[in-house]
């Protein structure tokens, strides 16, 4: 299986809160729903669905996986929500424990695992597994060299700060632009895979 992380990400490299005020404030962080004014349906939304429309499971960190699972399971009856919930989900976590994964389909991985068990998946025959949101997740994916693609949606606004999916300990990891298209509101969506070693 691939391991895919899409992210809405800012020019100066923040994914926190993209989705509304209040989703997370860790840090003071105040710009909570910067996302929607770059929102297109055909750009943007197009990257979303083409990024669903290949994931044979989620992967998710903690904080990510509680907020999706307290929105996504009264959605039933859209196609898009329809999928989210029926995909298989798996949730790094060191707190949670398996009472509490109420979102069907939902597997513990725990954090002391996570590296080991990712890479178990990554092994698997399948499809690709998708990471949305999870920012320490996917800094730990990056960082291990656990990333066969990276969709950053990037937005054409400044955040000053917030959390980040890049590693800052100092590894070099290069990746090569696959593709690239550019909405009228200014978001480029970028696909980037791992360059081959030489």
């Amino acid at each position: 299986m691939r391991v895919v992380i899409s992210e809405f990400i800012s020019l100066d490299g923040v994914v926190q809160a993209p989705g509304g005020q209040g989703e997370d404030n860790d840090g003071g962080f105040a710009h909570g729903g910067w996302s929607h004014p770059f929102f297109d349906p055909k750009v943007v939304g197009g990257a979303f669905d083409g990024a669903m429309s290949n994931a044979e499971a989620l992967l998710l960190g903690r904080r990510t996986w509680q907020t999706m699972a307290g929105a996504w399971p009264e959605r039933s009856g859209d196609p898009f929500a329809d999928r989210m919930n029926s995909l298989p989900k798996y949730v790094v976590s060191r707190t949670l424990d398996d009472s509490d994964l109420t979102w069907n389909n939902t597997t513990r991985i725990p954090g002391d695992e996570a590296v080991a068990r990712i890479r178990e998946l990554r092994d698997a025959d399948g499809g690709d597994v998708l990471v949305m949101g999870s920012p320490t997740l996917a800094r730990t994916l990056l960082s291990e060299g656990l990333v066969d693609e990276l969709r950053l949606i990037v937005m054409p606004v400044l955040l000053g700060g917030g959390k980040t999916i890049f590693p800052d300990g100092g590894g070099l990891h290069t990746f090569e632009l696959v593709s690239t298209v550019t909405s009228d509101l200014g978001v480029n969506v970028c696909v980037y895979r791992p360059a081959a070693k030489a």
